[in-house]
């Protein structure tokens, strides 16, 4: 069933979109990620215009999280303290991000800029997830005992500390506020709700329990979202409601189902399983960006070359 998309300027099948919808919930209620940086990569290979595609995909990231937070309340493993903090951050960055978004977009430059962000990041993330889950799954079956969080010795010793009763934190407030303008910055750019790097940026460099973090990334991740979305709506035009109702069917749903199953799985494991998607997307948004040199060229001529 092909549908219009009157923003996007293209067909789509409807059943393909509620599928990527829910696969991309699914993952969302799994590890406490909004999913953007999957779904909106996958936005790009059926054909959707970047710009379109980031700010439309905020849109969906909203509801999936909700979707999932709500999961993540009834078993009280949302830090709402630290929550409010990273979205203080997030909110911040997000207008910034939309700031620098618009003006690549004057330049003609933003398609392009959107894909190489994605490589990036992704490659970056992904390897070192990879490299860091291994090292847990090893170190656990090893020893039976809990895997010791090292302790980061100057995070401990910054100023404006505040107690955090439910992650079991007595920490500065200045690394979650500058995560979470970094999250918002990267949420207006690539549509993504940061949760790729609000996770292990949560667990590593903050210290706070993995069962937490999914809660409370999914908690800051709507309000940023949100934001976004409102942002790039009224000084873009780029959402497409058509595209995003699809989605967001799809989002809610799968995030139920995965939410389930995320609490079925050791942390390690899912870790991995998120390395290893990260890797796969990264590795075909390259091979795409050097194999279609055409899509280069008609970005020049946009940028009026």
């Amino acid at each position: 069933m092909q549908i219009y998309l009157p923003i996007a300027e293209v067909s789509v099948n409807a059943f393909l979109l509620l599928g990527l919808g829910g696969l991309v919930g699914v993952l969302s209620g799994m590890f406490g990620v909004g999913g953007g940086f999957l779904m909106t990569p996958l936005l790009f290979f059926i054909g959707i215009p970047p710009a379109v595609a980031v700010a439309t995909e905020a849109n969906q990231i909203v509801a999936s999280s909700f979707s999932g937070v709500l999961a993540h309340f009834k078993r009280r493993t949302v830090d709402l303290r630290m929550g409010t903090v990273l979205l203080v951050g997030g909110l911040t960055g997000a207008a910034l991000g939309v700031v620098i978004f618009n003006y690549l977009k004057s330049l003609g430059q933003v398609d392009l800029l959107v894909k190489l962000c994605y490589v990036v990041f992704l490659g970056i993330i992904g390897s070192l997830m990879f490299v860091e889950s291994l090292n847990a799954i090893r170190k656990s079956r090893k020893n039976t005992g809990p895997i010791k969080r090292k302790k980061h010795n100057w995070i401990h010793g910054l100023p404006f500390k505040m107690r955090f009763r439910v992650s079991g934190l007595y920490i500065s407030v200045i690394p979650p506020v500058i995560v979470g303008v970094f999250v918002g910055i990267l949420s207006a750019i690539m549509g993504v709700g940061g949760g790729f790097i609000m996770v292990p940026a949560m667990i590593y460099l903050l210290g706070m329990p993995t069962k937490v973090v999914v809660g409370t990334s999914l908690f800051q991740i709507i309000f940023v979202t949100a934001f976004t979305t409102l942002l790039h709506a009224t000084t873009n035009y780029t959402v497409d409601m058509a595209l995003a109702v699809l989605l967001l069917v799809g989002g809610v749903i799968g995030a139920q189902f995965g939410a389930v199953i995320g609490a079925k799985l050791k942390a390690e494991q899912l870790r991995i399983l998120l390395a290893l998607m990260v890797i796969a997307v990264c590795l075909k948004l390259a091979l795409d960006l050097l194999f279609m040199p055409s899509e280069l060229y008609s970005l020049g001529a946009a940028g009026g070359h």
